[in-house]
């Protein structure tokens, strides 16, 4: 992992919200957001599925269907430019060349009817007007630069020709063709066996350190944000409860839901008679948020003050949680075995 930067953030998100109106009501999906990115540095984001996670980066990206989405606050400002204000086509000038994005399934990110050269070789010469010949030799060079061993043969291949590494393989050359500062990684790695996933972890890693490419991750997998990630934001009902430096977050996690995460994670260095603890109850319904913290219907150390809702207050440099209580992690665990 790098040391983390000083330097002016290459991705700032000020108090960013999110909302999508259906027949049902108003779901707010990204609730007063705000983090920031620093070039080279990869930040994790986790969370568990309707936490907000991929909407927040949607966002970022321009990408929210509206209607029904829409964007009711906040800034995103790259390179001090605010992303929210820019029309359509000046938009489409940063995704892809400025900013790029890895999606859960390849297979449907990628046009079945079109080789993996054309549409490769399309992405490069929209964005790096480069003659055809130019940009199917820099074609060439991202798929080797992903390890794909005969990136020749690759580009004539269609992408169900390929396994579900390979296809992601293909995407992250797509994406890092055109040398972007900021790479999004949505769960590009969740239908994958371990010994691939680890290969394309390997793969975003050594590009990062090689073209100091700012990385955001979004997964559900610790584990993965444990080996990778300089910093953590941890999110639940669309909200940041707790982010920080990943060493120190978890050495030390004070947000009740982010104990629970990783109480949640099979251990080898555990007995096996030790049951994993699931965190009791449900998600918070994002049609009817509780008042207060978001998060108290489910945690045990819930007190009469949980009926505000609370800050993201700021525990030591660099450390924040949303929570009035902050339990100590051995004191969580310990109620969890009364």
């Amino acid at each position: 992992m790098t040391t983390l930067s000083t330097t002016t953030p290459l991705l700032d998100v000020r108090n960013l919200q999110t909302e999508f109106v259906t027949d049902h009501g108003v779901v707010k999906a990204v609730n007063d957001v705000s983090f920031a990115v620093s070039p080279g540095e990869t930040l994790g984001i986790v969370g568990e599925s309707g936490s907000g996670k991929t909407v927040t980066m949607l966002t970022v990206m321009q990408l929210i269907a509206m209607p029904p989405g829409r964007i009711v606050g906040g800034e995103v400002l790259f390179n001090g430019v605010d992303l929210l204000k820019m029309r359509p086509s000046e938009m489409r000038k940063i995704r892809g060349s400025k900013i790029a994005m890895i999606f859960q399934d390849p297979l449907t990110s990628l046009n079945p009817v079109f080789t993996v050269g054309e549409q490769l070789i399309e992405t490069i010469r929209a964005h790096l007007k480069l003659s055809r010949k130019a940009a199917r030799d820099h074609a060439q060079q991202a798929l080797s630069e992903v390890g794909i061993a005969d990136p020749s043969q690759a580009l004539s291949a269609f992408p169900h020709q390929f396994s579900g590494g390979m296809r992601q393989r293909v995407m992250i050359a797509m994406t890092i063709a055109c040398d972007p500062a900021l790479l999004i990684a949505d769960e590009p790695t969740t239908a994958l066996d371990v010994t691939v996933q680890d290969q394309i972890l390997r793969v975003i890693d050594d590009l990062r350190s090689r073209l100091n490419m700012a990385i955001i991750w979004i997964t559900h997998d610790l584990g993965i944000v444990a080996g990778l990630a300089d910093r953590v934001l941890v999110m639940y009902a669309g909200e940041i409860v707790e982010q920080g430096i990943t060493d120190k977050l978890y050495e030390n996690p004070r947000h009740p839901y982010t104990q629970g995460l990783l109480q949640s994670i099979p251990r080898l260095d555990v007995p096996r008679s030790r049951r994993l603890q699931p965190i009791p109850g449900t998600t918070a319904s994002l049609f009817h948020l509780p008042p207060g913290c978001q998060f108290a219907p489910r945690c045990a150390h819930r007190v009469d003050q949980c009926a505000e809702h609370p800050p993201l207050i700021d525990l030591e440099a660099g450390h924040g949680s949303r929570c009035w209580v902050n339990p100590e992690p051995a004191s969580l665990e310990a109620a969890d075995h009364d």
